[in-house]
């Protein structure tokens, strides 16, 4: 840990892991309730398709807007504005009853602030990052996972005792809104976050990052976030439609893939230190193809969440690494190649909605278990990438072999 560490900034680090907790608990309090939301208001599969590729859709514009926000004001009054709105959103959403205008008005807005809250949350964690100078943002997705474990459990107990849908939503915002106000004043303020690159910096940068390891390591990204996307968005109704599972197991699928996911994490680095980042991905991958194959061939639900269990223990690796191996092929430091990465975070989660949206539909009895399908398969494309991880560091040796470990620097948003 780097000297001069103040109570100011142990404060602003407190207020970031809250505000990764806040959100975490949000989202999987939203989307392990889909089966819930597409009852209360009779929508089809194709319907709940386009609602759900709404959000990250969404939240892409929602991220742009914030991040043209903290040259003026600072990321963290965009955090203190936007992540109560999420809560809120939540809320409205239990509120819309049957009225499917009001239900598509409060979701674009939930996408809209989740975005905003992105990009707003990961700046605040990086200047508290750069504030310590070691890696710490591997923690702040811990938290996010921990808490979306605990938002799962909580719908899981709201469905077991018939709480409605609207109580579900308003107690768990209820929480949300009152950690936010509690420690929102606290992060760090728009002088404290320090000047980032100019325009000019950032085009000069942009042209000495090579495109060709941005889009390998992207592809591997991408697919990785396609079937976290599946798994968050679909693995609730899967349970409940096709498995026949009760409403309050429908929602265990998501804790148990969340629960996989911190523990891998746990572990991660020692891997990666000991056996190189290519061997890693790898085993991720192949770990995540075991889980997404039982899920598709799961006869019951008990089945498929301990698949989804095996496939968060997979693929949970696959993002930090992405970011380890761009931000070794970035001479500038400036983060410009984690930023396009960061591009195929979106990507993928945006395909998983359409794509798995899209085929759903074709199957009145067993549309999902096909749906998922294309997901698993797709994950074949980390084994063709894998060698694109032992890229050599700027300046320095490659990642490649072990004794040359790096550190994952971070998860992607949602995954």
């Amino acid at each position: 840990m780097s000297q001069g560490i103040t109570t100011r900034d142990r404060q602003a680090r407190l207020s970031a892991y809250t505000a990764f907790a806040v959100q975490g608990l949000c989202f999987a309090s939203l989307v392990t309730q889909v089966p819930q939301m597409q009852k209360a208001h009779h929508l089809s599969d194709a319907t709940l398709s386009l609602v759900l590729l709404m959000v990250p859709l969404v939240a892409g514009v929602g991220s742009v807007a914030s991040g043209a926000l903290f040259q003026r004001f600072g990321s963290g009054p965009v955090l203190r504005v936007s992540q109560p709105a999420v809560a809120v959103t939540i809320a409205l959403i239990g509120l819309t009853g049957d009225n499917d205008v009001a239900l598509y008005v409060a979701v674009a807005a939930f996408g809209l602030f989740v975005g905003a809250v992105d990009a707003s949350m990961n700046a605040q964690a990086v200047a508290v990052e750069r504030r310590y100078g070691v890696s710490l943002i591997t923690g702040f997705y811990a938290v996010w996972s921990v808490a979306g474990i605990l938002g799962g459990l909580w719908a899981s107990l709201s469905n077991k005792i018939d709480l409605p849908l609207f109580a579900c939503f308003a107690i768990a915002a209820a929480v949300a809104v009152a950690a936010s106000a509690a420690t929102g004043h606290r992060l760090y303020r728009r002088a404290e976050e320090g000047d980032g690159p100019t325009a000019a910096e950032l085009k000069a940068a942009g042209r000495s990052v090579p495109w060709r390891p941005i889009l390998i390591v992207g592809a591997a990204m991408a697919v990785a976030y396609l079937a976290d996307a599946a798994i968050s968005n679909y693995g609730a109704k899967y349970l409940d439609d096709e498995l026949s599972s009760a409403d309050w197991v429908a929602p265990l699928g998501y804790v148990a893939y969340q629960i996989a996911m911190v523990v891998s994490r746990g572990v991660a680095d020692l891997a990666v230190r000991r056996s190189g980042p290519v061997r890693v991905v790898r085993l991720g991958g192949a770990v995540g193809i075991v889980g997404m194959l039982g899920v598709v061939a799961a006869p019951n639900a008990a089945f498929a969440i301990a698949a989804f269990a095996v496939a968060g223990l997979g693929l949970s690796v696959i993002a930090p690494v992405c970011f380890t191996a761009a931000g070794r092929v970035d001479p500038t430091g400036l983060g410009v190649a984690v930023a396009r990465v960061n591009i195929f975070n979106y990507v993928g989660f945006v395909l998983g909605a359409a794509i798995v949206g899209a085929i759903a539909p074709l199957s009145p009895d067993h549309g999902l278990r096909l749906a998922f399908i294309a997901p698993t398969a797709l994950i074949l494309v980390v084994f063709l990438t894998a060698k694109g991880f032992a890229v050599p560091a700027q300046g320095g040796d490659p990642l490649e072999p072990p004794s040359r470990a790096g550190r994952s620097s971070r998860h992607g948003s949602g995954v």
